[in-house]
């Protein structure tokens, strides 16, 4: 006779009839209705009427269970249903196994599959859905050994041969940084689909090598796919587009991969892959085409929080603060989706850019509001803003909330805000403290500290933490570092022991190492020096307009016309010309920008008469101190 019973009202929410037959199918498609709304206590009830109608040893049953405890993050009532199970199949093994997968015990997962493994029972030998899974788990843990165990275990049982379990053992080993394996994975595929040509240009994408020939490789593989007959999909286009961020030549990749997915039928008009379409944005925001980042963006169907966060980072990259914030209020407004943790992290540069303090206060209530305050590089940002909006209070204050584990990116944030405000002494004391944490000194924390140091004049102090990178902490030192110390030699006046410091260098000297000694030269009058200096930066960077212009207002600065025509006109031959510097300051919400002699403002003729009398009032105090004198 088959049982009926009737269920709380509390659970009727999910089917229609509060009355149900309680045969094992009923109970799966309750089981499988509780892992699609992550329904726990919905779960809890299926549970207890297993146990109830005695199939609580029922294969199926308690395989879809452990799935659903899973599911709603209870792997220690799945568990308990798997030890409780007298007779395993290898589907229940597989159930356990995936649950603590996607939750990232990935320990976990390995110490069952071995547990699996110890099994003498043949019938428990791993199928191709669990070698697959732990291929993925010894990718994620970058645990090459335990992957080329998996790898030969799937020889052994023959299911090297499987789609799957082969594109996760090419995963696996492109994860582990052996492309060579992963590519001789591919090569003895009988059966390829677009997943196994996904991986291998997904993998090559990911070794981080900006050179034309991985370029070469990951574009002749691609026509590679097609000619075979495989048809790109969204994944792989998403794949290839940051390697194309750049100079015009990679950025012509880009272009064609946009051609493909507009003539393919992939057009972001008609689809919604919020994926793809985010990297479309990254790509040309990274290759400063600014507005095709935003044509994309304008583009797209539908967007949710990443492909605003891409649009909003890209607008910062690109020198464009302000829009970065307009595109904040408008996700919010237009599309009622709350920033996160990221999209927070992406606009407070663009407060700093704009010494927006009171946009930056705003997005420090928020996190606080939402609870995301507490995140590290959250924090380390918001010291950034602070610092630059200039309120070292503020900085200090986030500094100082002990919610939060701080880390080497905290501390150099610290210091090179106190350095950014002429603080010479706080930052060379933080700095101290940070190292009696534990901490060892990266190039960041170490170029913040001597740029204090150079700024305050704390040359002894500079000198004795330089000294102690390859003495102490097996530092190699960088050209910024370098540069770093021949400013702050240059600053104090030590022109000769700057030039000697760098004829000493273990690396080669770069451009900002000799801009570092023209500052210091020009402003100590020292022409062999800055002559010198000049020199060398002109070999090393012939188009950067930059050197041309400085050394034309020196000359300038000397009534030497000849040598300013002469470098004036160089610059018209090479077509060179300084985009130029903005100034922008924040009047009850709106931001003003201005340029050199800029007239387009509405009270540009206001800001001159001011000017003109400011100007007036400081050479009339400058004559009255002469006078006294």
């Amino acid at each position: 006779m088959i049982m009926r019973r009737t269920f709380p009202l509390t659970t009727s929410r999910y089917y229609t009839s509060a009355t149900l037959f309680l045969t094992p199918q009923n109970l799966l498609h309750l089981l499988q209705l509780s892992i699609d709304l992550h329904a726990h206590k919905l779960t809890q009830q299926c549970h207890s009427q297993i146990l109830a109608n005695g199939f609580a040893q029922n294969a199926f049953l308690t395989t879809r269970l452990i799935s659903a405890y899973a599911t709603c993050g209870d792997l220690t009532k799945s568990r308990f249903v798997f030890d409780s199970i007298e007779a395993k199949n290898v589907y229940l093994w597989n159930s356990l196994i995936n649950g603590y997968v996607k939750d990232h015990q990935f320990e976990q997962a390995i110490a069952l599959f071995r547990e699996m493994d110890r099994c003498d029972d043949d019938s428990l030998l791993p199928d191709d859905y669990t070698l697959a899974t732990m291929s993925k788990v010894s990718g994620e843990l970058e645990d090459l050994v335990f992957g080329k165990m998996i790898h030969g275990k799937s020889v052994r049982v023959g299911v090297v041969s499987d789609i799957v379990v082969a594109n996760s053992v090419m995963s696996m080993y492109c994860k582990c940084g052996e492309f060579g394996d992963a590519m001789k994975v591919f090569d003895e595929m009988p059966q390829r689909n677009v997943g196994s040509f996904n991986v291998i240009m997904s993998g090559c994408a990911s070794l981080g090598n900006s050179g034309s020939t991985l370029h070469g490789d990951l574009w002749n593989f691609f026509r590679r796919m097609q000619c075979e007959g495989y048809k790109a999909d969204a994944f792989t286009i998403a794949s290839l587009l940051p390697v194309c961020c750049g100079n015009a030549g990679k950025l012509d990749y880009g272009r064609e991969l946009h051609c493909y997915l507009v003539k393919n039928g992939l057009d972001l008009k008609k689809g919604s892959d919020v994926h793809m379409g985010s990297s479309l944005i990254d790509m040309y925001s990274r290759s400063n085409k600014l507005v095709l980042s935003r044509r994309v963006f304008d583009q797209m169907k539908s967007r949710n929080i990443y492909v605003w966060t891409a649009m909003i980072n890209g607008c910062v990259q690109n020198g464009a603060p302000e829009d970065a914030l307009i595109i904040l209020r408008e996700m919010q407004r237009k599309d009622r989706i709350p920033p996160n943790k990221v999209s927070l992290i992406s606009v407070l540069p663009a407060c700093g850019l704009l010494a927006g303090l009171t946009a930056g206060k705003q997005v420090h209530a928020f996190s606080i509001k939402m609870e995301l305050n507490d995140y590290i590089s959250l924090c380390n940002a918001l010291i950034d803003m602070y610092a630059k909006c200039g309120s070292l209070v503020y900085a200090r204050r986030v500094f100082d909330n002990s919610s939060y584990f701080k880390d080497a990116i905290t501390w150099s944030s610290m210091i090179s805000a106190y350095g950014l405000h002429g603080k010479g002494e706080e930052a060379v004391t933080t700095y101290y403290k940070m190292l009696q944490q534990g901490i060892k000194p990266d190039m960041i924390t170490v170029v913040g500290v001597l740029s204090s140091c150079s700024k305050s004049g704390l040359v002894d102090e500079g000198i004795s933490i330089y000294k102690s990178l390859t003495t102490k902490y097996e530092m190699k030192p960088t050209v910024e570092i370098c540069a770093c110390v021949v400013d702050m030699l240059g600053r104090s006046g030590q022109l000769d022991q700057a030039l000697e410091f760098i004829k000493e260098m273990p690396i080669d000297p770069g451009p900002s190492v000799w801009g570092s000694l023209l500052t210091a030269s020009v402003i100590h009058g020292n022409s062999t020096t800055r002559d010198m200096a000049y020199k060398c930066l002109l070999e090393l960077e012939p188009e950067n307009p930059s050197n041309y212009i400085s050394l034309s207002n020196t000359y300038a600065s000397y009534r030497r016309w000849d040598v300013v025509t002469e470098v004036r006109t160089m610059m018209k031959e090479r077509g060179l010309r300084k985009v130029p510097g903005i100034s922008s300051i924040t009047i009850s919400g709106k931001t003003h920008s201005f340029s050199v002699a800029d007239t387009t403002h509405p009270s540009s003729s206001s800001i001159y008469e001011m000017l003109d009398d400011l100007v007036s009032i400081m050479t009339d105090g400058c004559t009255d101190i002469d006078t006294l004198t």
